[in-house]
């Protein structure tokens, strides 16, 4: 990567700490990287601040035809992107080339976004006292956007942060997740080839400590992050007064009813249960089936599980790849055992291999479990029967935070009423938790979770308006 030194620390300070990038199926070291210090801290503030000058006085159109040129590059490089997002966080080849499709995506929808970026006119005269006024509302950038990412898509959360804050004339420090920069990495690299002024975006990686001192500094405007609740909380504690943008996490239900298209309920929640083995924050977490069609859903269930092929994630018939961390697997080891023990059934799976876990399915799984209270954010899935729907609405909606639901059914007003009911903040009608078109706007609906991602949404977290009258009297 040429212009590495552009984005990152120079490697040649003495006693510079360097930060191993491992892959998580060989467990061998991609690339080493720079670990940012406090004097790095510093250096991006200025150079963000510096890039913000820049950008906000770039044209709507130089903006989108930025954003435009990146999508290209990224769409030419699918290929080497989609292997780099293998290396460092673990995802199959195939679902790593749908992730780098998705960042064209998001991509070319920001430099769509950036043209269509306006304000609106203020009916002045149309109020006692303002007559003789006219006017209009213009949408200004915010100034510094801190982007703080997790492993699990390490180039389209970044995209869905960078597209919406260039097409508002932003400039962005990025601090990506220490187990998978490098996607981010290259991602910044492909704007600068596509003419993005170098001071726009800086990247700094490091520990908790880098964090909270870019959190921290008065300079940044807004914080966007996607990660857990407890660094969320911590972020909110450090902040200060600045805009936040948060996607905290989910624990997603979806509800089977008896007069639903078995076959395609089944195949769609088993992807749903385990794409990125599990590590998706709108990943399926929790199936209620209608009792009558409990015993026919399991096995089907079950079966098409035990049907996927577990291991190396660079074969495109590799189905689940290994989860980020050793640590990952054997918490939810871990968690599972916890569960048997207190009763859980155990339909499949529940074995560990280093990083490697493989599919698990279980049911009578006692309200109490992490695994029905807490993001389990691994391949498992609880199976429960419900006899009711004012039953299966109140367990859907028992949990603390929530991101996405759904619903299998053929009866629309089964589908409507769920819709209306289930908390969270986009319910899917014979689709899977996990389905999320880039153009959608997405978030969390309970505990913790502010604001919205969605490229237009996003963009309207990340300017503010202004209004301009004239006094015409």
């Amino acid at each position: 990567m040429e212009s590495l030194q552009v984005i990152l620390p120079k490697q040649n300070e003495p006693h510079q700490q360097m930060i191993d990038v491992i892959n998580p199926f060989t467990q061998t070291v991609v690339d080493s990287i720079p670990a940012a210090t406090l004097a790095d801290v510093e250096a991006a503030l200025v150079n963000a601040k510096n890039g913000f000058e820049v950008s906000r006085q770039l044209a709507r159109y130089q903006r989108a035809k930025i954003l435009a040129a990146t999508a290209a590059i990224v769409r030419e490089e699918l290929e080497t992107f989609a292997i780099l997002i293998v290396n460092e966080a673990g995802k199959t080849i195939v679902q790593a080339r749908k992730e780098v499709s998705r960042c064209v995506n998001t991509l070319e929808l920001s430099a769509e976004e950036a043209k269509r970026l306006s304000g609106e006119v203020i009916p002045f005269d149309s109020y006692e006292g303002a007559v003789g006024r006219q006017g209009y509302t213009h949408c200004d950038p915010l100034g510094i956007i801190l982007a703080i990412t997790p492993f699990n898509d390490p180039l389209n959360l970044f995209a869905h942060k960078l597209g919406p804050a260039i097409a508002g004339g932003n400039s962005v420090i990025l601090k990506p997740s220490e187990l998978a920069p490098l996607s981010a990495i290259k991602l910044v690299d492909a704007f600068f080839r596509a003419g993005l002024d170098e001071h726009i975006i800086s990247v700094v990686i490091g520990d908790a400590k880098i964090g909270g001192a870019l959190v921290s500094a008065d300079d940044i405007r807004m914080v966007s992050f996607t990660g857990g609740m407890e660094t969320g909380e911590a972020i909110t504690r450090t902040a200060g007064l600045k805009k936040m943008t948060m996607d905290l996490g989910g624990n997603a239900p979806v509800i089977i009813m008896a007069d639903s298209d078995l076959n395609d309920a089944v195949s769609a929640t088993v992807s749903g249960a385990f794409w990125a083995s599990g590590q998706n924050c709108i990943g399926t977490q929790r199936i209620f089936i209608e009792r009558s069609v409990f015993d026919q859903f399991s096995a089907d269930f079950v079966a098409q599980t035990q049907a996927l092929c577990v291991g190396d994630p660079m074969d495109d018939t590799t189905d689940v790849g290994p989860m980020i961390t050793s640590a990952q697997s054997t918490r939810i080891q871990s968690w599972v055992e916890s569960a048997i023990t207190q009763g859980a059934t155990l339909l499949t799976g529940h074995q560990r291999n280093d990083n490697m876990y493989t599919p698990t399915v279980l049911t009578n799984v006692p309200n109490t479990s992490e695994l029905c209270m807490q993001e389990v954010f691994a391949p498992v899935v609880i199976l429960e029967p419900f006899d009711s729907f004012d039953e299966v609405i109140t367990w859907a909606n028992c949990v603390d935070y929530s991101l996405h639901a759904g619903i299998f059914t053929r009866d629309l007003e089964t589908a409507l009423k769920a819709a209306d009911r289930i908390e969270a903040s986009g319910v899917m009608i014979n689709d899977s938790s996990d389905f999320r078109f880039d153009a959608m706007p997405f978030g969390g609906y309970k505990r913790g979770s502010l604001g919205r991602e969605g490229v237009r949404y996003a963009l309207q977290e990340m300017t503010q308006s202004k209004v301009i009258c004239f006094n015409r009297s």
